[in-house]
């Protein structure tokens, strides 16, 4: 996380992403994310807000939003806040743990 934070942007151009766990750690360390639009990376960024998606395939759009981030100091800020209030309200350990607890209960108790 030390070097994660002091990262000016983290893309990810996956061609395949199950959840999108290193976007939302890069996220929590302020950093805005340029990533794919696949698997459960639409959950965790809202596009245009606390980062940006684009087809996998989608490079040059990807570079430009990175590009963007890097030249825009105003929007970067705001993406990288937003990023991080997202990261840290909506996929903190109190809300995550009991939609896993649930979600185990389902489970035992059938």
């Amino acid at each position: 996380m030390r070097l994660l934070s002091i990262a000016d942007l983290f893309v990810l151009p996956s061609a395949q992403e199950s959840f999108g766990l290193a976007a939302l750690e890069a996220m929590a360390c302020e950093v805005p994310v340029v990533a794919s639009r696949v698997g459960g990376l639409p959950e965790v960024i809202e596009h245009g807000v606390s980062g940006f998606l684009h087809p996998p395939e989608a490079l040059d759009e990807m570079a430009e939003s990175g590009v963007m981030l890097l030249t825009d100091p105003v929007r970067h800020r705001a993406v990288a806040q937003a990023a991080c209030a997202r990261a840290r309200n909506d996929f903190c350990a109190e809300k995550i743990v009991p939609m896993y607890e649930e979600c185990y209960q389902s489970v035992v108790g059938s």
